[in-house]
């Protein structure tokens, strides 16, 4: 599977935009490189967050074994954009209050039964934050700037811009599942354990016999 293949997968898997794909299709060359952007134990808490998302199973790895943290640091760190690392950042460190809070310890501390829960409300959350009235103007606000830099850019003759246009970031607990999945469905792991996978396929048989619960072919 290639790079944009793994984002359509993922894409139809979570039914929208995946923050930072642009860049990553692009290379992931960021013209400031950011270095440091998290310390042992936010990976640590980003380790445990996936693997509640994507659990172990008896036939394959989780979270954990797809080795996501090294993928989830290297794309916010290369391949978002300033504000959509912020709003990452920023959305850490709340998880962190917020979970301190509800449960009196750490998220790492939490029982199993009890990050699930977390995770859910958070999901839940983030569900309808994207809703409310703020974030739709904040959005369309944003939207009109990028949409008028782009306008100015193009009668400069600058055409790519376009493609630098950036997107206005969701709740941050959106953009840890998007890279949870995408991370997953695109390691050696999840292609070839939680997903059917051949790897010299034969011929294209499009009426091939398909039973409730298989599990679905790596693309």
């Amino acid at each position: 599977m290639n790079r944009r293949e793994a984002l359509s997968y993922v894409g139809i898997l979570l039914g929208g935009t995946i923050i930072g794909a642009d860049a990553f299709l692009a290379g992931c060359k960021p013209s400031v490189k950011k270095e440091g952007l998290f310390q042992p134990e936010d990976l640590a808490l980003l380790d445990e967050i996936a693997e509640t998302i994507i659990p172990a199973t008896p036939d394959s790895g989780g979270g954990k074994a797809a080795g996501l943290t090294t993928f989830m640091s290297h794309i916010i760190t290369d391949c978002y954009t300033e504000n959509e690392r912020n709003v990452m950042l920023k959305g850490i460190d709340e998880l962190k209050k917020d979970c301190l809070a509800k449960h009196k310890k750490d998220f790492i501390n939490l029982t199993r039964s009890e990050k699930e829960i977390f995770l859910t409300q958070l999901h839940e959350e983030a569900l309808r934050y994207v809703k409310t009235d703020a974030y739709m103007k904040a959005k369309e606000t944003f939207d009109k700037q990028q949409d008028s830099w782009v306008k100015s850019e193009k009668e400069r003759k600058n055409f790519g811009a376009a493609y630098l246009k950036e997107n206005f970031p969701p709740h941050y607990f959106t953009m840890m599942r998007q890279l949870t999945l995408w991370g997953y469905f695109s390691s050696e792991v999840g292609m070839t354990k939680a997903l059917r996978y051949m790897d010299t396929p034969g011929h294209y048989d499009g009426a091939y016999p398909y039973k409730k619960g298989d599990k679905a072919w790596a693309i």
